[in-house]
């Protein structure tokens, strides 16, 4: 008999390998289905800080501008500027009207519902420290059919979901390497690849272990600390807690387990004070430096470049995986979107909110949306990920031109 602890790992190897098996008859004409990856940053803006330049239909990003680090992704970043929401107004407005416009069911979700049966997660929605202050509009952004979708803010628990329980031992799954476990059933696997398929599979399980470092130290698997010594609610671990959920959000994607992913930093009106920067004010407070503030509104300029070096993170950890099914890397078949809630935060407006789209085969560049709606923006993300709509939300006036 076989026992239900080989039963999973076998399982779980196959979990771990699918991207990488040969090709088979089954999944000749199989095409896997556009992967999107939200990032979320709060609290809006202030414009002359983060605006870019166009010249030549290329994009210029000044240098001591918040999309600096953004830079090495040029080529592949559409920046979206002058974009007003349908209908959100003011912090918590604009929190439930930035995926949803309107309607009950956010884009993650939707796309979900619509590439995500295949899957083993439709979506995966994660969260740094969004939860201290309970569910609300003001700290969700993900809707299912008008329920709010919370995200899950443990990177440990995220964890376990994608790739625990191989040991069939609850109390001992975060002590030992779910990859060290299940390398006997790789090595059959990998026996059967061809040469290309067998290195792909080889920077997959590169990529595994470096979030299972990330997570779990460098000791060794019998020195794993316990699942709960990373306090992911601390202030002063909110750095460690990101990386770990965008590293995690990477990984589910480039295993298959799912084809939506979110990361939710923070809410609207966020208390996060980036200590590491040696800041003494919540985000929130530092939002609303006047200009006659001018080290206020240096921090917050700072605090905001912080958020875009995560998003360069992200899109780093994506540009350098090799897509094994289409070839190319995760990021260019992945719609990554980093969006806001408000456009200039010291004045509470949804209006010129900056959204950034990259990856997945968009166009790069500066688009002005000149006022159009962010409905639009957001169906022409669903018509670029293969969905059949023509408006989202409430919206009616179809996709927006320039997007893909």
């Amino acid at each position: 008999m076989v026992s239900r602890r080989t039963l999973l790992a076998r399982s779980s190897a196959a979990l771990v390998a699918a991207p990488f098996l040969s090709r088979g008859v089954a999944r000749a004409d199989a095409v896997p289905p556009p992967r999107l990856l939200v990032l979320f940053t709060p609290d809006g803006t202030i414009h002359e800080h983060w605006r870019p330049r166009s010249s030549a239909g290329a994009l210029e990003i000044p240098a001591g501008t918040i999309l600096e680090p953004l830079r090495s992704h040029r080529d592949a970043l559409l920046v979206v500027d002058n974009m007003d929401f349908l209908w959100g107004d003011n912090h918590e407005g604009g929190m439930a009207d930035m995926l949803t416009a309107g309607g009950d069911t956010s884009l993650d979700q939707h796309v979900a519902a619509a590439r995500g049966g295949a899957h083993r997660f439709s979506s995966l929605t994660l969260g740094v420290q969004t939860s201290a202050w309970g569910g609300s509009t003001q700290t969700r952004m993900s809707y299912r059919d008008g329920a709010q979708v919370t995200p899950d803010d443990d990177p440990l628990s995220v964890w376990a979901r994608l790739f625990g329980g191989v040991d069939g031992d609850p109390a001992q799954r975060h002590r030992r390497s779910v990859l060290d476990l299940l390398m006997a059933d790789l090595q059959g696997v990998r026996a059967g690849l061809g040469a290309g398929d067998r290195a792909r599979l080889s920077d997959h399980l590169d990529g595994l272990r470096t979030v299972e470092r990330a997570l779990f130290g460098e000791a060794s698997c019998s020195d794993v600390p316990d699942a709960d010594s990373l306090d992911a609610q601390a202030n002063d671990n909110f750095p460690l807690a990101c990386l770990a959920q965008i590293d995690l959000a990477v990984a589910a994607l480039a295993c298959g387990s799912t084809p939506v992913a979110s990361v939710q930093m923070s809410h609207t009106v966020s208390p996060t004070t980036m200590t590491w920067l040696g800041h003494t004010a919540g985000h929130h407070t530092l939002s609303h430096s006047g200009d006659s503030d001018p080290v206020g509104v240096g921090m917050f300029v700072e605090s905001e470049r912080w958020f875009a070096e995560q998003v360069a993170h992200a899109l780093d950890q994506l540009a350098s995986r090799a897509d094994p099914e289409r070839g190319g890397t995760l990021l260019d078949h992945t719609v990554v979107l980093w969006c806001k809630e408000l456009g200039d935060g010291r004045a509470h407006t949804c209006e010129g909110v900056p959204w950034v789209i990259a990856g997945g085969g968009t166009r790069s560049g500066l688009l002005d949306a000149r006022g159009a709606t962010h409905d639009r923006v957001l169906t022409a993300l669903c018509q670029h990920l293969g969905l059949p709509d023509v408006t989202f939300g409430t919206g009616w006036e179809g996709a927006l031109e320039g997007v893909a």
